[in-house]
């Protein structure tokens, strides 16, 4: 298991006089019956006010004046998500040859690994709506070496540099197919809070959801970030994988352990109709607020370890195999 360098004590804190509603009951935490998720962090002009905004607020003013001009350029591309699309209609005849097409396209443009999934009412936050037929997920790693010093201005720079990649990704993909004669929308980091992209990419096969809340890939474990392109360009889609993740993840407690506000649990709770994995928000919120991000459990996470989840992966399922099966 990896070791980070450091890990500030949890006392220092952003802590509210007046607590807000809590974040777990607005994720639905402990809800056996299926709804939407709601807006609960990450506001922007298309949220209005949201009960956390305060501690949002703190947590983007931690960063120093110097990465301004980074936020800022992030913030610039979402104004050229969207575009005027080609006159000319480019026709798909044969659709797994176009997805094939548009995944060298979106790795020739930065992504570290891609899929294709029809659009769904459950990757939109509530009261939300997508006009759009499909999504393409996008996954693109993070410096492992300069993550490992999490949590830290560094390494939480690096997170925003990453982001900025994703974001530029989107803006360029979805012209790309626009210029085939097909809408397209990029998503990128700072324009896209009414998209869950993490059900999107595990739709699309990107990978499984870890203990630690955040998905968990063959190719980068943990350290990657996700973004998403919206377009009715006909595409053949991907499936959900298994690369074993639950097989491991019930069994360590690296993200338990080494979790400062001790906020990842052991075991699957119910949240919206559903038994998975859930990262207690109002505990992991103000401590990832006052540490540029944290990422500590992304990182300590066996999968994230360099040069070893292919193998990691397709061990697990070997032992799964070879385990007696329930009747």
């Amino acid at each position: 298991m990896a070791k980070l360098k450091s890990k500030p004590p949890t006392d220092s804190v952003f802590v509210y006089r007046d607590k807000p509603r809590s974040g777990n009951e607005i994720n639905g935490r402990g809800e056996t019956s299926p709804r939407r998720a709601s807006y609960v962090f990450h506001s922007n002009f298309k949220t209005g006010p949201l009960p956390w905004d305060v501690m949002q607020t703190y947590f983007r003013y931690t960063y120093p004046a110097w990465m301004l001009p980074r936020l800022v350029k992030n913030m610039w591309l979402a104004f050229r998500s969207q575009g005027k699309i080609a006159c000319q209609r480019r026709e798909v005849t044969d659709s797994a040859a176009m997805a094939a097409e548009i995944k060298v396209k979106a790795k020739e443009l930065g992504a570290g690994i891609v899929g294709i999934c029809e659009m769904h009412d459950d990757f939109l936050i509530k009261g939300e709506s997508s006009p759009y037929r499909y999504a393409i997920a996008l996954g693109l790693p993070m410096d492992r070496e300069i993550m490992l010093e999490a949590p830290n201005l560094k390494a939480g720079r690096e997170v925003l540099k990453v982001y900025g990649r994703c974001s530029k990704l989107t803006v360029d993909l979805a012209r790309h197919i626009r210029s085939m004669g097909w809408p397209a929308d990029g998503l990128p980091i700072n324009s896209s809070g009414e998209y869950l992209h993490i059900p999107i990419a595990f739709t699309a096969g990107l990978g499984q959801l870890g203990k630690h809340g955040s998905l968990i890939s063959k190719e980068y474990g943990s350290n990657f970030r996700l973004t998403s392109v919206l377009t009715d360009l006909p595409m053949a889609v991907d499936q959900p994988v298994d690369i074993g993740v639950d097989d491991l993840c019930i069994r360590c407690r690296a993200c338990t352990v080494e979790c400062p506000p001790n906020a990842i649990s052991d075991e699957k709770q119910w949240v919206r109709g559903t038994k998975k994995w859930y990262v207690d928000f109002d505990r992991c919120v103000p401590y990832f607020s006052d540490n540029y991000g944290c990422a500590i459990c992304l990182e300590v996470c066996p999968w994230s370890e360099s040069n070893r989840d292919w193998d990691l992966s397709e061990k697990l399922l070997s032992i799964r195999s070879k385990s007696p099966q329930p009747a």
